[in-house]
């Protein structure tokens, strides 16, 4: 699958769960994404991401996806009121230290999700 695929795969299948709760679990969405996508992880570690060093002890990156779709596509879920910068910022710092193009921020606290999806490419 293309990535353009991957992301449409991703977007419908947001789409069909906020249309059935109305609000979403990364659980459904992960499920539905994975009946169109053959990978889709859930929390996995951000790899590649520097480790810290804080006092002489080497601290792993707390960083976690909320969804990897085909090793591809990083989609950060939230449920806000509204989308603020440091959602997009958090998006984009992701994208960047994993090395990956194309991610989704998809936010399910909105009356029609196609007006809570952002997509960023790199």
């Amino acid at each position: 699958m293309s990535n353009n695929q991957i992301s449409d795969a991703v977007v419908d299948a947001a789409m069909k769960v906020h249309s059935a709760l109305s609000w979403s679990t990364r659980e459904c969405l992960c499920r539905l994404s994975k009946s169109r996508a053959s990978k889709t992880r859930t929390q996995s570690k951000l790899r590649g991401a520097t480790p810290v060093v804080y006092e002489g002890v080497r601290l792993e990156a707390g960083y976690r996806l909320d969804i990897l779709v085909e090793d591809t596509i990083i989609v950060e879920l939230k449920a806000v009121e509204a989308l603020a910068p440091i959602h997009q910022a958090q998006l984009l710092s992701y994208l960047k230290l994993s090395g990956k193009s194309i991610g989704l921020l998809i936010n399910f606290h909105t009356l029609h999700l196609k007006d809570g999806i952002k997509r960023f490419i790199l």
